[in-house]
C-alpha cells in the first residue's frame, strides 16, 4: 500500500519501552471512587442517585440530557457516599461534581444490556443506541461521543474506517499493550463500527515502533479479511496519530479545513474505542475501565495498568512503584499535548490515556522568553501547514477576525511550534487563549440573539394583542351602528317594561307570603 507524507512533524524519541517491558497490570477496587458527572467533550450529565443509595457494577448512575454526551456508570458496586466537589483532571485544576461511592469488596454486577452475539442482524439504529447506552467516548484522548460520531449525516456515505493505533505520542503505550493483549477484541470492534457506518474496507494503522502490536493482529486477522481489513505498518513522525494526519498518511487525501472526516467518506476510531464497542455489543457491557500508561522518569517502575474509572491517579502511581525523588510535576497525557495536573486525588476518567511524572533535570525550564526572530522553523513543522508566526501575532493583538482567516481552528495544538522555537514563545497558548476568546464571544452573541429575539416576540404579541382588541370593538360598535336609533329606542323600553314586570311579581310574591303567614298565626 502507497503510503504519503503530510506536512511538518517531527521525529521524537519515544520512550515506550519504559512501560512496556513490564506485563499489563490490573488493580483492584479502590475503597473509594470518584466518578465525575462530565468525562467528555459536550454537556454534562445528571444524576440519577442520591447519597446513601446502593449501586452495583454497570448501574447508569448518571444520564445524559444532550446529544453530545455520554452516560456514566457505576464502576463497582457500593454505596453512594456523597456528590461533592473533587479534583478532576482538567488543564484548570479545578473541582468539579463527582459521584463518590464506598465500595462493598463484592464488586457485584447489576443488570447488564442484552448481549447481541447476532450484532450482522441488527440495524445500524439499535447499535448505535447501545453504544451511547453504554456511555462509549473516543478514547485516544478527545472524549467525543461515539455514537454522534457513528451517525453521519445522511448526505455523507461512508466508504472506509480508519483504526488509530499510532499512538505518537512520546511515553505512552496504553493503545500498544491493548493491541498486543486484546488483538481479536479490536478486531471485533471494527468489524461491528464498519457495519454500524457502512464501510466497504478498514485501513488499520500502526506505527512502526510497535512490531510486537503488528504482529498480534496480524496474526489475530484471519486470512480471507486481508483484504476487507487492512493492517498498515506507518512510520512513527509525530503526529500521525491526529486524525487528518493519519488519514493523509493513509490515502493522501486532506480533510477539509472546518471539515471532517465523513467529508471524505471516511471515520476514524481509536483502537481502545472498539474494544469498548464490543463489550457493549457482544456482552452488554458498560464502559467503566480503560488501560493507563503509568511512566515518566518520576516513576519507579512505568508500566501500564487497567484500572477503574474514578481510581484515583495516587492508587496507579502506587501500582508502578510509587514517584522517584525530585517529582515536580505530573502530567495527564503526553509531553507535547498533555497538562498538569494539580492533585494526584483526582481521578481516572474516559479519556485517561497516560499519567506522566517529571523531575526537574529531566524537563529542563525553557529559557527566558524573548521576541520572535522570523526564523520560520514553526512554519516548518507545522503538521496542518499552517502559519503559527501569524496566528501567534494576531492571537497577540486580539485581532480575532484575522486570526480565524488564517485558520486557527484548523490548528491541532500538537505543540511542534512550540518544541522547535528558539524565542521560547508559548505559541499553543495563544491559540488556546484566541479560541477561548472566540468561543466566549460566539456565545455572547448567540445569549444577545436569544434575548433579542424574545424581546422581539414580546413585542409583537404585545401589538397582536392589542390589534385584536381593537378589532373586536370596532366591531361591537358597528353592530350597534348598525341596528340604528329607533330599533336602540325599542330596545330600551322594551327592557324597561321587563324590568317592571319583573318588579310587580315580586312584590306580588312578598305580599301573599305574609298573608299567609298571618292567616298562620
Amino acid at each position: 500500500m502507497q503510503l504519503h507524507r503530510f506536512h511538518g512533524g517531527l521525529k521524537l524519541p519515544d520512550h515506550k519501552a519504559d512501560s512496556t517491558e513490564r506485563p499489563l497490570l490490573t488493580l483492584g477496587v479502590p475503597r473509594y471512587l470518584y466518578v465525575p458527572l462530565s468525562q467528555h467533550i459536550g454537556a454534562p450529565t445528571e444524576p440519577l442517585v442520591q447519597p446513601g443509595d446502593r449501586v452495583l457494577k454497570g448501574q447508569r448512575i448518571s444520564q445524559a440530557k444532550d446529544y453530545i454526551c455520554a452516560n456514566v456508570h457505576a464502576p463497582t458496586s457500593g454505596r453512594v457516599k456523597d456528590i461533592v466537589e473533587h479534583p478532576v483532571p482538567h488543564p484548570s485544576c479545578l473541582s468539579a461534581p463527582c459521584i463518590v461511592i464506598e465500595s462493598d469488596a463484592h464488586d457485584q454486577w447489576g443488570e447488564r444490556m442484552p448481549a447481541w452475539p447476532d450484532w450482522r442482524e441488527r440495524d445500524a439504529r439499535s447499535l448505535r443506541e447501545r453504544v451511547r447506552a453504554a456511555g462509549i467516548v473516543g478514547m485516544g484522548g478527545a472524549a467525543f461521543p461515539t455514537a454522534a460520531k457513528l451517525n453521519p449525516r445522511a448526505d455523507k456515505r461512508i466508504h472506509t474506517l480508519v483504526v488509530n493505533g499510532a499512538e505518537c505520542e512520546p511515553y505512552i503505550s496504553c493503545d500498544d499493550t491493548l493491541m498486543r493483549t486484546s488483538p481479536e477484541a479490536i478486531l471485533d470492534g471494527a468489524r461491528i463500527v464498519a457495519h454500524i457506518v457502512g464501510a466497504e474496507r478498514v485501513l488499520f494503522a500502526i506505527e512502526d515502533n510497535k512490531p510486537e502490536a503488528l504482529r498480534a493482529l496480524t496474526d489475530a486477522r484471519p486470512t480471507e479479511e486481508a483484504d476487507f481489513l487492512q493492517i498498515v505498518s506507518i512510520p512513527s513522525i509525530y503526529p500521525t496519530g491526529g486524525e487528518r494526519q493519519l488519514i493523509h498518511v493513509l490515502t493522501g487525501r486532506e480533510v477539509p479545513s472546518a471539515g471532517l472526516p465523513a467529508d471524505l467518506g471516511m471515520v476514524c476510531q481509536n483502537v481502545g474505542t472498539l474494544k469498548a464497542i464490543r463489550e457493549a455489543i457482544l456482552f452488554g457491557q458498560p464502559l467503566i475501565s480503560r488501560i493507563v500508561t503509568v511512566t515518566g522518569p518520576g516513576i519507579r517502575e512505568p508500566r501500564n495498568v487497567e484500572a477503574l474509572i474514578g481510581t484515583p491517579f495516587a492508587d496507579l502511581v502506587a501500582a508502578a512503584g510509587g514517584y522517584a525523588p525530585g517529582v515536580d510535576r505530573l502530567v495527564m497525557g503526553g509531553p507535547m499535548m498533555g497538562f498538569a495536573i494539580g492533585d494526584d486525588a483526582a481521578p481516572v476518567i474516559k479519556g485517561t490515556n497516560c499519567l506522566l511524572a517529571t523531575r526537574p533535570q529531566d524537563t529542563p525550564a525553557p529559557g527566558p522568553l524573548m521576541p520572535c526572530i522570523r526564523c520560520g522553523e514553526c512554519v516548518r513543522v507545522c503538521p496542518a501547514n499552517l502559519l503559527p508566526q501569524q496566528l501567534y501575532w494576531f492571537a497577540k493583538s486580539k485581532d480575532f477576525d484575522a486570526i480565524q482567516d488564517y485558520g486557527l481552528f484548523d490548528c491541532i495544538e500538537c505543540g511542534c511550534c512550540a518544541h522547535v522555537c528558539p524565542s521560547n514563545i508559548p505559541l499553543v497558548q495563544y491559540y488556546r487563549f484566541a479560541k477561548q476568546e472566540i468561543w466566549g464571544r460566539e456565545k455572547e452573541r448567540q445569549k444577545a440573539d436569544l434575548a433579542r429575539e424574545r424581546f422581539e416576540f414580546r413585542q409583537e404579541r404585545q401589538e397582536r394583542e392589542e390589534r385584536e382588541k381593537a378589532e373586536r370593538l370596532a366591531r361591537k360598535k358597528a353592530a350597534l351602528a348598525k341596528k340604528g336609533p329607533e330599533e336602540d329606542k325599542k330596545t330600551a323600553i322594551d327592557g324597561a317594561i321587563e324590568r317592571a314586570r319583573a318588579r310587580k311579581a315580586t312584590q306580588s310574591d312578598g305580599t301573599a307570603s305574609s298573608d299567609h303567614e298571618r292567616s298562620d298565626g
